[in-house]
């Protein structure tokens, strides 16, 4: 079981999650399943002064609406838990301290006032402070002190951080499986702070001994993290224990491409940037997109399939799935490509669902279904869904399936209803009220057949038929809606047009 593919999405709950958040869960979440492997929540709140009420929820729910639930994390109890780094907190102390009687790690004492003298003052000369080998012998640190020294600090309750012990001089050779090779002069790193002096881990002490007793075979996160891994592969190395593979992931960028995507873009260029609503700002659910059509578009920002096809299924997506293929550069973020996938994931949904789906939409936008049967709002879906991008879109391409119109097209009016239109329009009554079987191919020939014996011409008749029966020149087959509408309400909406116009 040693060598058990274990992933982890790790998450601080400090407001909504972004969608380049989600796309990090996913990758993480089809790594696991294509290897057989286990895809683990973890919710990273050691900073409890960014901790925002409700984010953990919202995290859980999200993961779940877009179809990658957890194997393993809050409320779904694994062996490796607790899965709140705040529930984990007895855990740390030790491992700090362990790092200590090591020598890889040393107590600071200075005060803040201190590490804020020592930054104005270089900041006077041009410079910038950083903690480290090339300073901490002069600074007020177990390093600077005689032992006794620093056991009556410790003793008395002194303030203190402690920090990691960064060696000078040495090269390091950091792997990252979409990366490649990583060099680093240990030289520019600084002694990063590993345990707070409000007795709390900072995130690296914590994220390294977490995925240790995790047992996290593999590392997948954002770019943002690339400069912490020099810092997280020396800390295994001092405890001594074998590193996960890391991999980190491009940025999805602006929509210009320049910089990475933001809630502002969002706002200014109005497209979601949560998978669900967030106080002000609309998440994708709300916005109607289909959870399968959001995974679809984040799985292709920044993964190339190696093929022409876009559109995948979940099983598709596990199945063609691998980290050689995500690419190094940040991926361009296309709010009218994402778009397009809904409608491709609509236009192959089922007519029942989309039935479904509608009504719930009329009744509680509209406040009622019209009274109209699930096969009616089926046959209606089948004539206009073609033309739609979302569940909403149907309403503006079909509500004269559902309501009489009230408004008609004025430009339309005003060039095809002219003088003698309600005088064809009255005689078209007349021959509607004699056809039997009213379907669509039935009314279409016996209407031509009437246009061609009386001499009028098509464009006298059918433009002003559509504009009687759907207050516009939009909509599909036109027989197909006097079918759909019945014959008693095509000739009630024709005679209403001849009174009204």
């Amino acid at each position: 079981m040693e060598n058990k593919v274990r992933v982890r999405f790790a998450p601080s709950p400090t407001g909504a999650l972004h969608i380049g958040g989600v796309r990090t869960a996913l990758f993480n979440y089809l790594f696991a399943k294509k290897n057989k492997g286990d895809f683990i929540l973890r919710i990273e709140d050691t900073d409890q002064n960014r901790y925002v009420e409700g984010a953990e929820d919202y995290i859980v729910e999200a993961l779940n609406w877009c179809g990658i639930p957890f194997d393993e994390g809050p409320g779904k109890h694994g062996n490796f838990g607790p899965y709140r780094q705040s529930e984990r907190k007895s855990i740390y102390k030790k491992y700090a301290e362990e790092l200590i009687t090591k020598g890889k790690a040393y107590y600071a004492f200075d005060t803040s006032e201190e590490l804020d003298f020592h930054r104005k003052d270089h900041e006077a000369r041009g410079k910038t402070f950083i903690y480290n080998w090339h300073n901490r012998l002069k600074l007020n640190n177990s390093l600077s002190q005689t032992p006794e020294e620093v056991q009556k600090h410790l003793v008395s309750g002194k303030d203190y951080v402690i920090r990691f012990l960064s060696p000078p001089n040495e090269k390091l050779i950091l792997k990252d499986t979409i990366r490649g090779e990583i060099q680093i002069d240990t030289n520019i790193l600084d002694d990063k702070v590993l345990f707070k002096s409000d007795g709390m881990p900072t995130y690296h002490l914590a994220n390294i001994v977490d995925d240790h007793l995790m047992e996290i075979s593999h590392v997948i996160r954002g770019e943002e993290w690339l400069p912490s891994l020099a810092l997280h592969v020396q800390l295994y190395d001092a405890f001594g224990w074998n590193p996960p593979q890391f991999a980190h992931l491009p940025l999805i960028m602006k929509p210009t491409g320049k910089g990475k995507l933001s809630k502002r873009d969002g706002d200014k260029m109005g497209f979601p940037v949560f998978p669900l609503s967030w106080n002000e700002s609309v998440g994708y659910r709300e916005a109607g997109y289909f959870p399968g059509a959001v995974i679809n578009f984040l799985a292709l920002l920044g993964w190339n399939p190696g093929t022409e096809q876009e559109l995948f299924s979940l099983e598709q997506l596990i199945d063609s799935f691998s980290l050689e293929r995500v690419n190094k550069s940040g991926a361009r973020f296309d709010p009218e490509k994402t778009k397009w996938y809904n409608q491709q994931y609509l236009q192959k949904m089922e007519d029942t669902e989309l039935a479904g789906l509608f009504r719930g939409l009329l009744v509680s936008t509209r406040g009622s279904d019209f009274g109209k049967s699930e096969l009616y709002i089926q046959k209606v879906i089948s004539l206009i869904k073609v033309r739609a991008t979302f569940v909403s879109d149907f309403w503006e391409l079909g509500s004269y399936f559902f309501e009489t119109p009230s408004q008609y097209n004025e430009k339309a009016v005003r060039k095809q209803w002219k003088e003698n239109t309600p005088e064809i329009m009255s005689q078209l009554v007349s021959l509607l009220k004699e056809i039997d079987d009213f379907v669509s191919g039935n009314i279409e020939a016996t209407v031509k057949t009437w246009i061609a014996n009386e001499g009028v011409s098509f464009g006298q008749v059918m433009a002003p038929l559509r504009l009687a029966l759907v207050g516009d020149l939009k909509g599909p087959h036109l027989f197909d809606i006097m079918e759909l509408i019945g014959n008693e309400e095509s000739t009630r909406r024709i005679h209403i047009a001849i009174s009204n116009l």
